[in-house]
């Protein structure tokens, strides 16, 4: 069962863009072995809405996209379009020589509006992880963020039966919007990727499972470098240019 309050995480993270039939084919080959999270049971998918905070001249992404060694992001999530006073969470995701550290602090959504735009430190409570928290209150004093970019996607995923540090993720209609950024003026955008890709993701601790590699190299299914926000801001500069 997944656990949304997992606060850290330590991982190799491989990206693939795959269409509907290998992800079908795929999905079968995986039900053997691994067993959906308690949100993707019955076929389901969930909503992910996240906003992505940057600088003014969208210094983050910029360096991300010229493939450093280090690189940071900061982002607003939630599951599902919050409601007032709902709980959500902070996300400082970063990477380094290709192993990927998210470090994420639960909050209530006016509390984190106020963290990041006003640089307010919330009242601690029992919900909070005060070290993640002074890590986020770092970063936004010393960069000038702002919402830049909201993104979401329907995600199905699933969990190693026998490896609970081996996790796989399809992600599809992945949406995006750069008005209204924010997580409360609900969940649309424009797509990013055809209706016919999905964005797999498989994250685990160590190597990948053999059987895992014989499944991917026996569909021809090769990894990629891929990046939400990374691909939504070079559409953005190409409208920006036309």
């Amino acid at each position: 069962m997944i656990n949304m309050a997992i606060e850290v995480f330590n991982r190799y993270e491989t990206k693939y863009l795959i269409d509907s039939k290998t992800y079908n084919i795929l999905v079968n080959e995986l039900e053997d072995r691994m067993v959906p999270d308690s949100y993707s049971r019955d076929n389901s998918f969930y909503t992910i809405c996240n906003v992505y905070y940057d600088t003014e001249d969208s210094a983050l992404i910029r360096h991300s996209l010229s493939k450093p060694d280090y690189k940071e992001k900061l982002r607003l999530r939630s599951y599902g379009v919050p409601q007032k006073g709902a709980k959500v969470y902070l996300e400082i995701k970063k990477k380094y020589n290709g192993i990927v550290n998210k470090r994420r602090c639960a909050l209530k959504l006016n509390e984190a509006d106020c963290l990041v735009k006003n640089h307010i430190y919330p009242h601690l409570e029992e919900y909070m992880n005060r070290q993640v928290l002074n890590e986020i209150y770092y970063l936004v004093n010393r960069l000038e963020l702002k919402p830049m970019v909201y993104i979401a996607y329907d995600r199905r995923a699933y969990f190693g039966r026998d490896n609970s540090d081996l996790r796989i993720t399809f992600d599809t209609n992945i949406r995006t919007r750069r008005s209204s950024v924010a997580l409360e003026k609900g969940d649309y955008g424009d797509g990013l990727l055809s209706g016919d890709m999905w964005l797999m993701e498989v994250k685990c601790a160590g190597a990948l499972p053999l059987w895992l590699t014989k499944i991917l190299s026996e569909n021809h299914v090769c990894k990629t470098s891929f990046s939400k926000y990374g691909e939504e801001y070079k559409h953005y500069l190409i409208n920006m240019e036309e």
